[in-house]
């Protein structure tokens, strides 16, 4: 489970141009896999060989600026209270404002690493000028240029330093499934419901723990952890509903899970920040169940739960084959059909298919159905195999790997799926010189 670094500061001082530099490096690989980057706040990088994630504050403040003062606090106390690292960046060009003073003034008061990033010193006047930076108390300063990328390898080298060290639990090696989803879904309710006893009781009382919490679970004869993001709410002056402090929080939660039960309100519909939490897991290649809590108290026809899976799978593409279960924490309806399914996407996500086999089924499918052409040349896939990952992968040999385009990709996949059954899981699929 890698630490979360969060980028914090007042609007347009080059937050997310740094944020951009930071994981371009994996950014680049992770996005060679089809579909855009649906949430562009968040990403995974490493610096000499240590894995994190980061967060841009900037991209979650809304509202005007007469707004912005109060929304850029709660920004920073959710970085203060979540992440493992922080970088509060400054801008030489305007010096100190107020509203730097005042993140500066949060961050004096955490235990929480903060590094001082100067950002726009791209000449020797501004070298000098960014002296007065050390009035906001926070000790050294490191100068950069988020556009050029100067000084970002000093900031990086600091940040390493500092970042704690993660017990890595090895001897653990149960299956996780972390149930995520947005504040108020009825996460900890669902828990509660499945091992029969109040474990998570949700309270208003600031400062309790914020990691995520585990839960031996062991009802079908398949033992595995639950991994709960709920049963913690935060100060009452944070708005609970806030895109910001959900997607931390699930963050932590989706990095250290196999599965992902992602609990949306029936009440409320897929909203935006559903299908940002389903991104998340989506891009760290997670298996997915989804969940539509209180189906109790939705007023039904014959056909409402199919236009409300219509609605969703819209929403989710192209990664469409995920299992949609309906349930009711409060009757309990369903519940162990979710954990059942959980079980089976585990399963599935850990699923080994002989080379022989795969070529077998699939070789005459593309024969009877190639790639098509490119400016007259023809490309030949002559053989196939799963690479030996965590999490489905499949390599496909070809004479002209760069003409194969993604709908091609996406019809492979769609075949390997209705044939070998990788429900709830996503996969990536590669087409190799031969």
């Amino acid at each position: 489970m890698s630490n979360i670094v969060a980028i914090v500061g007042r609007p347009n001082v080059g937050k997310s141009t740094l944020f951009n530099r930071l994981i371009q490096r994996r950014e680049a690989i992770v996005d060679a896999i089809s579909g855009v980057t649906r949430d562009r706040h968040y990403g995974r990088t490493d610096w000499n060989g240590k894995e994190f994630s980061v967060i841009d504050t900037g991209g979650y403040v809304v509202g005007s600026d007469d707004i912005f003062e109060q929304e850029i606090d709660k920004q920073v106390e959710l970085a203060i209270g979540e992440a493992d690292a922080i970088i509060f960046v400054v801008d030489v060009e305007t010096g100190i404002t107020g509203m730097d003073e005042d993140v500066a003034q949060l961050l004096r008061q955490t235990q929480k690493p903060v590094l001082l990033a100067v950002n726009k010193v791209d000449n020797t006047k501004r070298e000098a000028d960014a002296v007065e930076f050390y009035a906001l108390g926070l000790g050294e300063y490191y100068t950069i240029s988020s556009s050029n990328g100067s000084g970002t390898g000093e900031l990086l080298d600091a940040l390493v330093e500092i970042l704690p060290e993660r017990e890595e639990k090895e001897e653990e090696e149960l299956p996780r499934f972390a149930i995520v989803g947005r504040p108020n879904a009825g996460k900890s309710s669902f828990i509660n419901a499945l091992i029969g006893e109040d474990r998570y009781i949700v309270t208003d009382i600031a400062g309790t723990t914020r990691d995520s919490n585990d839960t031996r679970y062991d009802r079908f004869g398949f033992e595995f952890n639950l991994v709960d993001t709920a049963g913690i709410r935060r100060k009452a002056r944070v708005k609970e509903d806030l895109e910001f402090y959900s997607v931390m929080r699930s963050v932590r939660a989706i990095e250290h899970s196999d599965v992902c039960l992602l609990l949306i309100d029936a009440t409320r519909g897929f909203e935006g920040q559903d299908q940002n939490i389903f991104w998340l897991a989506e891009r760290n290649r997670k298996g997915i169940v989804i969940l539509v809590n209180k189906w109790d108290l939705v007023e039904k026809d014959t056909q409402t739960t199919r236009e409300f899976e219509k609605l969703i799978r819209e929403n989710i593409e192209p990664f469409t084959d995920v299992p949609i279960i309906f349930i009711s924490v409060l009757t309990k309806q369903r519940i162990f059909k979710a954990i059942e399914t959980a079980v089976e996407v585990y399963k599935n996500r850990s699923k080994r298919i002989p080379t022989r086999k795969l070529n077998d089924v699939m070789l005459p499918i593309i024969e009877h159905r190639p790639p098509p052409s490119n400016k007259g040349k023809y490309v030949k896939i002559k053989f196939c195999t799963q690479l030996p990952t965590p999490v489905p992968q499949f390599a496909f040999f070809a004479n002209l790997p760069q003409y194969v385009k993604d709908p091609y990709r996406r019809f492979v996949e769609n075949k390997l799926r209705e044939n070998f059954g990788f429900h709830g899981v996503p996969m990536d699929i590669y087409f190799r010189k031969k």
